[in-house]
């Protein structure tokens, strides 16, 4: 086969085109790998890793948040019922008022993750040591969760470590943002472990404080957390993880008060974990394959049924 350099063709670029020059590596922040539709992608490389927050979405039974929904469902209906009677005898209306009803789940889902970022912006503030941001301090809603998260931080003398940290796993290929890492002497001691084992933390704000809002998925997150192989510092700096204890604590917190709730995230957990990533690649891959198109009754001819 001839080659273009055998050819005497020239291998410089066109008239008019010029070769875009090579992307410069990246550095600092810009080397922390940002979530994808699903996915980290490693900055600088072709490396991707599945996020850990969609492998337990695809991966992990929930059937507590089917009735969950349903509920939410039924109490927006009985709650605005004079307005969807009327809407249903609109039909301008009535599609609306329909849509509005259906998508409960997401308003609720929505106004959680606004605590949830705030509690973060806390925490973040802990971590660097710089004052609370003010637009957080005027918010009445938020006031008694924030009063409620800095009770927790005093009575149980917490120091963070980290916050919002980028960590993955290279050899079973997953990467996800923990919510922190930190030490408790008083939690250590209520575990009796050493005062100065280091936790991974996550804070859920779903549920009552007598009713359960803290499901076991939280322990599968964070023994995927504890089971990283990097992370990354703020700096862009890739490090060992740190080691963290086998027990995690998930701050369930609500606007009449607070609890700590250990979760195992040992290496047991984590083995549970790689199965709801194998069910959720099953979703992702094969699932689509699985079934077939309808079978259509074969023509049968005489000389073959002879």
């Amino acid at each position: 086969m001839t080659t273009v350099a055998q050819a005497g063709a020239s291998t410089a670029p066109a008239a008019g085109r010029r070769r875009k020059p090579p992307a410069a590596p990246p550095t600092g922040p810009d080397r922390i790998p940002k979530p994808s539709q699903g996915w980290y992608r490693v900055p600088g490389t072709d490396i991707k890793l599945r996020r850990v927050t969609t492998i337990l979405s695809q991966g992990f039974p929930k059937p507590q948040l089917v009735f969950w929904a349903a509920n939410l469902t039924a109490t927006d209906a009985f709650n605005t019922l004079p307005t969807l009677v009327a809407a249903s005898l609109r039909p301008a209306e009535k599609e609306a008022a329909y849509d509005w009803l259906r998508k409960g789940h997401i308003r609720k889902k929505d106004e959680r993750g606004e605590i949830g970022g705030a509690v973060h912006d806390v925490i973040e503030a802990h971590v660097l040591g710089t004052p609370l941001p003010e637009e957080l301090l005027a918010d009445e809603e938020l006031a008694p969760y924030l009063e409620n998260f800095l009770r927790f931080v005093t009575e149980w003398e917490v120091t963070f470590e980290a916050s919002e940290m980028t960590v993955g796993n290279f050899t079973d290929g997953w990467a996800g943002k923990l919510d922190y890492l930190f030490r408790s002497p008083r939690i250590a001691a209520a575990l009796k472990v050493p005062a100065n084992t280091l936790f991974v933390g996550d804070t859920k704000t779903g549920g009552e404080l007598d009713e359960k809002g803290v499901y076991p998925e939280a322990g599968a997150q964070m023994s995927a957390y504890r089971r990283a192989e990097v992370a990354w510092l703020r700096d862009g700096t890739q490090i060992p993880m740190p080691l963290a204890h086998s027990v995690g604590i998930v701050l369930h917190l609500r606007p009449e008060g607070y609890r700590p709730m250990p979760l195992k995230c040992g290496d047991d957990v984590y083995e549970a974990f790689l199965h709801v990533q194998q069910v959720a690649e099953f979703q992702r891959v094969l699932a689509k394959s699985v079934v077939g198109e309808p079978l259509t009754l074969p023509t049968i001819t005489e000389e073959r049924a002879a």
